[in-house]
């Protein structure tokens, strides 16, 4: 195993629960001290049991904006790349799981024992900053979903960047937001039908549950999703 690879496993192991203490506190903090965040829904998040944040993804904040409106602590699955130097010190002493897209089952198992123990997994499925509409996300959301008990509550995060905005940007301090927390929804194996044809549908049914919450968040907040084909030509050479 290469020093890299030694390095990827000890900061992917299944973080204990009690780094996240000070992730919802700072998270908070961002919502409301340094922005100026709605929070919608929480009647909507279980009180108790392992429960998946799905969230769509705009920009860098969508995480810390998520853990801060949340009423319950979460890790989150965060870009593997992300956990290097300040920041990365940052998200490994607050309990977040650091995931590499192009396929990382060790790190799906990791947020699986999170949920085994009642805990709760923050996901952003669209893999990647865009236009957050969930168009297209991964299969990572329905394969905790199928593999453990845990709900999956729909998460619309709103005004984390704005219409003409970088991907790169940080909004400006006291920006509104918009956090909306959807109605949880079970995931269960249909009897018959083979594990990837299970998690084809899994896929897709949370698809279309993120995706009419965040259109219906938009019509109740009226806050637009930022349109990134109207990105300014100075920057659509430089979109990741």
């Amino acid at each position: 195993m290469s020093e890299k690879q030694k390095q990827l496993r000890s900061i992917s192991a299944a973080p204990p629960r009690w780094k996240t203490q000070w992730s919802r506190p700072l998270g908070r903090f961002l919502d409301h001290v340094v922005y100026n965040t709605a929070v919608v829904g929480l009647e909507n998040i279980p009180v108790t049991g392992p429960v998946v944040f799905a969230a769509n993804h705009l920009s860098y904040l969508d995480g810390p904006v998520m853990v801060g409106a949340s009423s319950r602590y979460m890790h989150v699955m965060v870009r593997h790349d992300m956990f290097k130097g300040f920041l990365g010190w940052v998200l490994q002493a607050s309990g977040q799981i650091p995931v590499n897209r192009s396929g990382d089952r060790a790190a799906l198992q990791y947020a699986k024992a999170v949920l085994d123990r009642g805990d709760c997994v923050g996901i952003l499925p669209e893999g990647t900053r865009g236009s957050g509409d969930a168009a297209n996300v991964n299969s990572g959301v329905a394969w905790l979903a199928l593999n453990s008990a845990a709900a999956v509550v729909p998460v619309a995060v709103l005004g984390t960047r704005n219409r003409g905005e970088h991907r790169d940007k940080i909004p400006s301090p006291r920006r509104k937001m918009h956090v909306v927390f959807g109605q949880p929804l079970t995931i269960t194996r249909e009897p018959g039908v083979s594990g990837r044809v299970s998690m084809d549908r899994a896929t897709e049914q949370i698809r279309l549950r993120l995706a009419s919450h965040i259109a219906a968040s938009q019509a109740a907040t009226g806050q637009d999703l930022p349109a990134d084909d109207h990105l300014s030509s100075k920057h659509k050479g430089q979109q990741p």
